[in-house]
């Protein structure tokens, strides 16, 4: 899979040590990143990562900050974007079955590296779900981008 990775200097720790395993387990990824720990403003990472998974060019796209809201709250606002943030495996699991999320927000203060490796394998795994109802409810949250 193509992923494109973002995160600002309070999750740099942890983006390079969830790039690393990303790419020994196989994917590919893009680092668009912080790659300093000077403090930084997320939104100058977080949108060219997502404008590359808008553009068609990775399948997926992990975007990380402290919390991990302000970075949420900005992919959220790229269009083609659905950003979870998340926090528990479990969740995960639900963004992409129920929500096809297509982007994840991890907070470093959040999560341990274990659980973050929980939560991306099974972002990356897990399939939209095949039920109408969950199709319809994407379908009209798209729809606002129209408005």
């Amino acid at each position: 899979m193509k992923i494109a990775m973002a995160c600002d200097h309070g999750a740099l720790v942890l983006k390079m040590r969830l790039k690393e395993y990303l790419i020994n387990s196989g994917n590919e990824v893009i680092d668009c990143g912080t790659n300093t720990l000077d403090s930084c403003d997320y939104p100058d990472y977080c949108i060219p990562a997502c404008n590359l998974l808008v553009e068609g060019k990775v399948d997926r796209t992990i975007v990380m900050c402290t919390t991990g809201i302000g970075m949420s709250i900005c992919a959220n606002k790229i269009h083609g974007i659905r950003c979870a943030l998340v926090d528990r495996p479990e969740i995960a699991k639900l963004a992409r079955e129920h929500n096809n999320a297509n982007t994840l927000a991890i907070g470093a203060c959040l999560v341990d590296f274990e659980t973050c490796k929980k939560i991306v394998d099974i972002f990356l795994q897990t399939p939209f779900s095949t039920s109408e109802r969950h199709h319809r409810r994407v379908d009209k949250i798209m729809a606002l981008e129209g408005k």
